[in-house]
C-alpha cells in the first residue's frame, strides 16, 4: 500500500453542497475516456450517466443513509454510500478519483466504511450489489473478505438514470461481508 496516498484523508458526511463535486467524482471514476485512468470502469459496458445531482441528493437526504465523503488537502477523493437496512448495512456508490486508485486508498475507505456501520448503526454484515460481469471488482471485494451470495437481480435495462448497457445480459450480485 502506497502510505503517502493514503494519509491526510479526512471523512464526513456529504452535504448539499457537494452534490455538483461528488456527481463528477463518480462519473469520472466509472464513465467515459476519464474513468479509463483508473481500473473501475464501466466504461466498455455501460454508457451514458452513473449518477446524476438528484440521486446523489436522494441519498444525502434519505433518513438512515449516508453518503460517506473523502477529502484530502481539502478535495473530495472518494466516496461511498452507506445506508442502515434492519441489521446489516447497505454499500454503494463507491468511488474514488481514477488519478488514486491502486495507490490503497479504496482498502482504507471500505475499511472506515464497515467500522462505521459496525459502530454506528450495530450492523453485522454489509451488502452490496454488484455488475456480475466486473469480475476483477468483485475479486478485489473477496480479497477484502465479501462472499458471492449467487442471488443476482438484473439491471435496470430502459432507466437511462444508471447508464445505457453496451450489450445484453447485465445483472447484479449481492456480496455479503460478516462484520466482527
Amino acid at each position: 500500500m502506497d502510505t503517502a496516498a493514503v494519509t491526510g484523508l479526512s471523512f464526513r458526511d456529504a452535504t448539499d453542497a457537494d452534490v455538483d463535486a461528488l456527481v463528477a467524482l463518480v462519473e469520472s471514476a466509472y464513465r467515459g475516456e476519464s474513468s479509463r485512468a483508473g481500473w473501475t470502469t464501466e466504461a466498455d459496458i455501460l454508457e451514458g450517466q452513473r449518477t446524476d445531482p438528484e440521486g446523489v441528493l436522494e441519498v444525502i437526504r434519505s433518513p438512515g443513509s449516508r453518503l460517506l465523503t473523502v477529502e484530502r488537502d481539502g478535495r473530495i477523493v472518494a466516496c461511498c454510500q452507506l445506508e442502515h437496512r434492519g441489521g446489516h448495512a447497505y454499500f454503494g456508490m463507491f468511488a474514488v478519483s481514477p488519478a488514486l486508485q491502486g495507490a490503497g486508498l479504496g482498502k482504507v475507505i471500505i475499511s472506515e466504511a464497515e467500522r462505521q456501520a459496525r459502530t454506528g448503526w450495530g450492523a453485522d454484515e454489509m451488502h452490496m450489489t454488484v455488475i456480475t460481469a466486473r469480475e476483477d471488482l468483485i475479486a478485489w471485494y473477496e480479497r477484502r473478505g465479501y462472499r458471492r451470495t449467487g442471488r443476482t437481480s438484473p439491471f435496470p435495462y430502459g432507466d437511462e438514470r444508471f447508464g445505457v448497457p453496451r450489450r445484453a445480459g447485465l445483472e447484479f450480485e449481492l456480496l455479503v461481508k460478516e462484520l466482527g
